[in-house]
């Protein structure tokens, strides 16, 4: 039997998941409840739960402050966020998981089984959210990156170019470190796009600061600032010489 605290300031939804969690996972416990920080400080002072659900938006506070009264928290968390694009663009961003509101069974279940395997998220990627959050229309400045077996956080900057490797990518930094992460290029393309990275092919993302020219013969490809070659695709011709030309006005 696993313990859960559940913190939701709302009151039909902390209601909802505990009814959920009471019906549909039997093996969990519910030993406490609270719809803000201060009564979430209190239940957590009297026993630290296995499993803790924390809202991120509560009435006097945040979930952060709650994770910020107890640093070395061993509960495994569970955020639950609203359905809000820079809410999930900032989880994505911290590489932590998240339950989005309003959640299916089967999601539910999945967040469950994920939190009982997962590790507690470092202090840096908790920092990655909360800036995020914080800040949602400020550009994030790092970003963390599942490999197969830890979480690497990198500044946006490091990144030269990405490449595809079956579902997984490869992740090429200035420094010459390359970190294989389990996600698809398309995953990074989608989530990159607006911070200055341009998919130039099917297997290629490129930070666009680090082109020095792009070459029209042999079918056409970038030249990047530390020497190496990437092909262009013909539908990303056309993309790329305009982006080049508004950099070089």
């Amino acid at each position: 039997m696993l313990t859960a605290i559940i913190v939701e300031d709302l009151t039909d939804a902390l209601q909802l998941l505990k009814s959920d969690l009471e019906s549909q996972h039997p093996d969990i416990k519910i030993i406490a409840t609270a719809q803000s920080v201060v009564a979430a400080a209190k239940a957590l002072r009297k026993q630290e739960p296995d499993i803790l659900f924390l809202d991120i938006m509560l009435g006097d506070g945040t979930g952060f402050d709650v994770l910020e009264i107890f640093p070395k928290l061993s509960s495994k968390i569970i955020f639950v966020t609203a359905s809000d694009e820079f809410a999930i663009k900032a989880f994505k961003f911290a590489a932590i998981d998240y339950v989005l509101k309003p959640y299916s069974d089967q999601e539910l279940s999945e967040a469950l089984a994920r939190a009982k395997a997962q590790l507690q998220p470092s202090q840096e990627r908790l920092n990655i959210l909360k800036d995020s959050l914080v800040s949602p229309h400020k550009p994030p400045e790092r970003i963390s990156l599942h490999t197969l077996d830890k979480i690497i956080v990198v500044n946006l900057d490091e990144i030269v170019r990405c490449e595809a490797d079956s579902n997984n990518t490869k992740f090429y930094l200035q420094d010459g470190q390359m970190i294989f992460v389990t996600k698809t290029l398309k995953y990074f393309a989608d989530l990159l796009k607006p911070y200055g990275f341009l998919r130039v092919h099917q297997s290629h993302l490129i930070n666009i600061k680090c082109i020095s020219a792009f070459i029209k013969t042999d079918g056409g490809y970038l030249m990047l600032k530390n020497g190496q070659h990437v092909p262009v695709s013909v539908r990303k011709k056309a993309d790329v010489i305009e982006i080049l030309d508004r950099m070089h006005r």
